[in-house]
């Protein structure tokens, strides 16, 4: 299998699709993408649960499970690890590196709008790495505005990170200035209307993933294809928003 790690390339981007169960999965497999990642909200989603509040930790094992004997690496969406007990996180990483899986993305976002107090959650990226998987740090500072970037990126290198996730940062000075700023690559989250891939290769960034971006365009394919069948073809209807689709959770 492809190793994950070597993917990454500044200048040259990992193209990061992101699934939410076995079947869009395989299909990114085998569309050719190089390595799949998971989303946190079409997950919880398809089961029914709120995302981003530590709901779905067995159905992200479950989903870890099934995936495992895809042919291309899988990086799995974590959330916050799940807990906010280092020793537990770790666990957790080494239950799914135990599965086949080649990365983890962990995040310091909370549901209330709050960041992860710094120190603890450098501890919680220090106890998921030596795992054997590709621990990729999400700073959630610009998607809640709220905290300092540069200091968040920077202690999650300190604390072993083998990449950095800013996702909702589309400025490519900004972009630039964080690749500047890491040895580690860093991951930016696609956005419609922001920088294409190409900008983004041209600023260094080393991974694009697209987040619940395809599980929200099935959403709207799915709405799309049953008034086509009533008929009503032209009731195009809008892309849902992550807002959009949380609203419809419990």
């Amino acid at each position: 299998m492809t190793d994950f790690r070597a993917l990454h390339r500044p200048g040259d981007p990992l193209v990061l699709p992101n699934a939410w169960d076995y079947g869009s999965a395989a299909m990114l497999a085998a569309s050719g993408f190089a390595a799949v990642g998971t989303t946190s909200l079409g997950l919880a989603a398809v089961y029914g649960k709120p995302d981003a509040a530590g709901a779905t930790r067995d159905e992200t094992l479950a989903l870890a499970r099934l995936l495992r004997n895809l042919p291309v690496p899988v990086t799995v969406d974590v959330e916050g690890g799940f807990s906010d007990d280092p020793d537990e996180v770790a666990g957790l990483v080494a239950e799914l590196a135990g599965l086949g899986v080649a990365g983890v993305n962990i995040e310091d976002g909370r549901p209330d709008g709050s960041l992860r107090p710094l120190a603890l959650q450098r501890a919680v990226v220090e106890a998921a790495t030596g795992q054997g998987v590709f621990v990729n740090a999400r700073t959630d500072t610009h998607w809640l505005s709220t905290g300092d970037t540069l200091e968040r990126v920077t202690a999650y290198t300190e604390a072993g990170a083998d990449g950095v996730f800013v996702p909702g940062l589309g400025d490519l000075a900004e972009i630039e200035r964080i690749v500047r700023a890491t040895p580690l690559p860093l991951n930016i989250l696609y956005q419609g209307g922001g920088p294409t891939v190409g900008q983004l290769a041209e600023v260094g960034v080393a991974r694009v993933s697209t987040g619940s971006l395809l599980y929200r365009a099935s959403l709207r394919a799915a709405v799309a294809t049953a008034l086509a069948v009533t008929g009503r073809a032209g009731e195009e209807p809008p892309l849902p928003s992550y807002a959009d689709v949380v609203a419809l959770l419990p």
